[in-house]
């Protein structure tokens, strides 16, 4: 009796453990997916923010490609 109360403990203890490592297993897949989703979104933020500067850092040259023409040409307001 003895050992037929042992076995189930072991076989319970077994199922156990194997059932807990299914879960960690896919909480560990499911975190590993959203970081690589926030990295993403990061990634195309990033993107953004330097098209942003990059089309603000032309504008500013063109402005000021403007600003000397006119100072050459005598048709500045100042």
């Amino acid at each position: 009796m003895k050992k037929l109360i042992f076995s189930a403990f072991a076989l319970l203890l077994m199922v156990s453990v194997s059932a807990c490592r299914e879960t960690t297993e896919e909480k560990t897949e499911d975190a590993m997916e959203n970081a690589a989703d926030d990295m993403g979104d990061s990634m195309d933020d990033a993107g953004d923010a330097i098209e942003d500067a990059a089309e603000d850092t032309g504008d500013a040259i063109e402005d000021g490609a403007q600003e000397v023409e006119d100072e050459v040409e005598g048709n500045d307001d100042m």
